[in-house]
């Protein structure tokens, strides 16, 4: 695919389902479903705000494969497993995304590939005209 641009970040789940954590095409950076894990371990066990902050840590890793940062975000999805963590989730994301404000959808899901992860989080960024040349 001409244009396209994929980064992996090591998640042994994009190895066995044969996906990248981001893509950029065009203006746009899409950052696919992203928990806590890192490697094997699962950060903020139990802790659905640090959960959070983790798995968008992640996310803003991918993103500067590609320049970007939390200030370049104009969605957001978070996807919880109860609704009591909506709280905790929602103060993280405002601590990273107050003054940036992307469209943000919630949803609560049945379960996730692993039971102790609360929370998984999604994000796409804009990169503008130069990144459509790029």
């Amino acid at each position: 695919m001409s244009g396209v641009r994929h980064v992996q970040s090591g998640s042994p789940w994009e190895e066995t389902f044969g996906f990248a954590r981001a893509v950029a095409a065009g203006d746009r950076v899409v950052v696919g479903g992203t928990t806590s894990f890192k490697g094997p371990v699962l950060h903020g066990e139990g802790d659905p705000y640090e959960q959070a902050k983790v798995a968008f840590g992640t996310a803003f890793e991918a993103l500067a494969e590609f320049g970007l940062g939390a200030q370049d975000v104009i969605r957001t999805r978070l996807l919880l497993t109860h609704v009591r963590d909506i709280d905790e989730v929602g103060r993280a994301h405002k601590e990273l995304f107050d003054s940036v404000r992307p469209v943000c959808t919630l949803m609560v899901v049945d379960s996730f590939v692993d039971p102790r992860i609360l929370v998984e989080v999604e994000v796409e960024a804009y990169r503008g005209p130069e990144g459509a040349a790029s």
